[in-house]
């Protein structure tokens, strides 16, 4: 079982319901999970995204970046929230999606990596555990410019973000 990060846009009025009813909102990513398995979307138009196993490697990046806003984590937990996956939900507000957003379309992922050596990556034991080579540090680079078309779409329509590692 591997862990992966996951994405879900919410409008505000789904966030408030989500903070009240938790159990709705798992019911709501399920559903709108298995409705984008059965259709190609791309990250603009999806509701729900996944980094999958990238997640930890962007988050050693984007933290050392200094990046604003949690993306990888969420910034605020759920009250008393089952976990999702592994550890319970946390979200992002819509604000704070715009200035993830806009900080996003403001690097590339070659300035996200510049410096960076694979081993720091090993000694940092970065999940997964695949830091044997200086090329190892491109993995998550398809990964990185759908995330930020993600994030501008939701910025865009004013959705704030729900965040779980699944």
């Amino acid at each position: 079982m591997s862990m992966n990060g996951e994405y879900l846009r919410v409008t505000p009025e789904e966030l408030t319901r989500a903070l009240k009813d938790p159990e709705w909102a798992l019911g709501l990513a399920e559903e709108i999970q298995d409705a984008q398995e059965d259709n190609e979307t791309t990250p603009a138009e999806a509701r729900h995204f996944t980094t999958h196993k990238t997640w930890h490697l962007l988050d050693f990046l984007l933290k050392r970046s200094v990046f604003p806003v949690d993306i990888v984590h969420g910034e605020e937990p759920f009250a008393e929230t089952d976990d999702w996956g592994y550890g319970p939900p946390r979200y992002v507000t819509a604000g704070r999606v715009r200035l993830a957003a806009d900080t996003l379309t403001q690097m590339t992922y070659d300035q996200l990596v510049q410096g960076v050596d694979h081993s720091e990556l090993a000694a940092a034991e970065i999940y997964p555990q695949i830091w044997d080579s200086p090329t190892s540090l491109g993995w998550a680079r398809d990964l990185f410019t759908p995330l930020t078309e993600f994030f501008h779409a939701a910025a865009s329509d004013g959705h704030a973000m729900v965040i779980w590692l699944d």
